[in-house]
């Protein structure tokens, strides 16, 4: 005998049901959004929590109670995952553009493309200074560095990514691994 459900999907809409057929059915996108959509849509055509769970690929029924509870107040941004848990991102964006401003300094000092910089000694040059970032560690750059476009090269130096650019048809060309050396721009801006 099944228990009530405590949260009962909400009607769902024309709309929100084409969507969530269509990204329960997607191979492109990640397996996250399938696995919560196949489980909505379940519920929406009035199987237990359980048999939507088994269909997702989720050990319990309860994980489908969490998510039909926050389909019934956020609507299809409930497919979105959240933090996943560990430690809470520390640095803001003063933080991050300290870092971005450290690496315009550094590369302004090799112009000439005779010395490199580590991620290491970024960190030093980091820690020292009265308004630095006493904690920062090598993995904090390297996500900032990454998310700023920034990709290690085979000269073992630090780059900007050039972005693949679009051709006439709509379809973007495919991204070749074209980098370039931040040491040789003299004038950078973000």
């Amino acid at each position: 005998m099944s228990r009530r459900q405590n949260d009962p999907l909400r009607a769902v809409t024309a709309g929100e049901r084409s969507f969530l057929a269509r990204l329960s059915r997607s191979q492109s996108q990640p397996a996250a959004y399938v696995a919560r959509a196949k489980a909505l849509l379940m519920v929406a055509e009035g199987h237990s929590y359980t048999a939507a769970a088994r269909a997702a690929g989720y050990r319990v029924g309860d994980t489908v109670s969490h998510l039909v509870s926050r389909f019934n107040v956020e609507g299809l941004n409930a497919l979105e995952p959240r933090h996943g848990g560990g430690t809470p991102a520390s640095y803001g964006v003063a933080e991050t553009e300290r870092i971005l401003a450290e690496v315009r300094c550094m590369s302004e000092h090799q112009g000439d493309g005779t010395t490199t910089w580590s991620l290491s000694l970024l960190k030093q040059a980091l820690r020292q200074p009265p308004d630095g970032l006493p904690h920062v560690s090598t993995y904090t750059i390297q996500r900032v560095l990454h998310q700023a476009g920034f990709r290690w090269q085979k000269n073992r130096r630090w780059g900007e990514a050039k972005l693949p650019s679009h051709n006439g048809n709509g379809r973007g060309k495919r991204p070749i691994g074209i980098y370039f050396d931040i040491s040789l721009r003299k004038s950078y801006k973000f």
